[in-house]
């Protein structure tokens, strides 16, 4: 409770800093348009431009997450793998990738990979001149056809980047797994690849719930580094209604509260399945 008396002081005094030293005049009474506005044409309330970018952000991050989810646990079993040449392939994703700063990644990415890849795969208008459904489609799943190359473009530059962090994840788990384990279901006949669906699997699981949880936190977070390829996710939007209006804390706070909402819960959902996994475990 004085955590809270003290964070909400400070709150006080920053906003009165702002508006007596820096003469700012706050307005909030124009922001709930920018979440949710009455179309008049179409007769019904429509998404503003931040909630639009919190629905690209939350695409950009699942689809990223399940990209990365892949690579991982691929390169896991890489990195844990018998073979040298695997577990050489394995190390050399993850030291190239974590050692790269993901503002340069997604630079890289985006102006030399996909600028040659995704044209040559017939990607770069997924939509191209076929019916308005699928135009639609398109739009509802990802994002509008045209900005789709830079959508695609972000997501797998995204996924790969935090497939490097959840390969070291899987691999940690793995290894938590007793030695003993292993012997055991070797004991019985098991394949390796048994051992692994069967025995080490299941019990690594709940090893890495929780390094998992933080690191789809994490992708929601950096998702937003992918604005400087002009993705219109949340952090995008927030700086082009900024310039539009002028109106610096009142978006950027908004943007911050959204943020902060999303990941919360996100990790009171994982706080719930953790618990649940330790009842069902009992």
């Amino acid at each position: 409770m004085l955590t809270f008396f003290f964070l909400a002081a400070v709150c006080v005094w920053i906003a009165y800093r702002i508006t007596v030293k820096v003469h700012y005049n706050w307005n909030w009474g124009v922001m709930p348009q920018y979440l949710y506005r009455f179309d008049s044409a179409e007769g019904r309330w429509v998404a503003g431009l931040i909630v639009q970018g919190v629905f690209i952000t939350l695409r950009l991050s699942i689809y990223s997450i399940v990209v990365a989810m892949v690579i991982g646990t691929v390169m896991g079993l890489f990195r844990t793998s018998r073979s040298p040449f695997r577990r050489m392939v394995g190390w050399s994703y993850v030291e190239i990738i974590r050692n790269i700063p993901i503002l340069v990644w997604i630079f890289i990415f985006y102006f030399f990979i996909s600028d040659q890849i995704i044209p040559i795969i017939g990607l770069d208008d997924p939509a191209g001149s076929k019916s308005e459904f699928t135009r639609d489609l398109v739009s509802f799943l990802f994002i509008s056809p045209a900005r789709f190359p830079a959508f695609l473009s972000g997501l797998l530059a995204l996924g790969i980047y935090e497939g490097a962090y959840i390969t070291e994840i899987v691999r940690a788990g793995i290894q938590s797994i007793d030695k003993g384990q292993w012997e055991a279901a070797s004991a019985l006949g098991f394949s390796r690849y048994e051992q692994l669906r069967h025995i080490i699997f299941p019990q690594a699981a709940k090893n890495v719930l929780p390094p998992l949880a933080g690191q789809f936190i994490s992708t929601i977070k950096d998702s937003s580094i992918v604005s400087v390829i002009s993705i219109q996710e949340l952090t995008f939007q927030g700086m082009e209604l900024m310039s539009a209006t002028f109106l610096t804390f009142e978006v950027w706070i908004t943007v911050m509260l959204l943020y902060l909402l999303i990941c919360l819960v996100c990790s009171l959902a994982v706080e719930r399945l953790e618990i649940h996994m330790k009842r069902g475990a009992i």
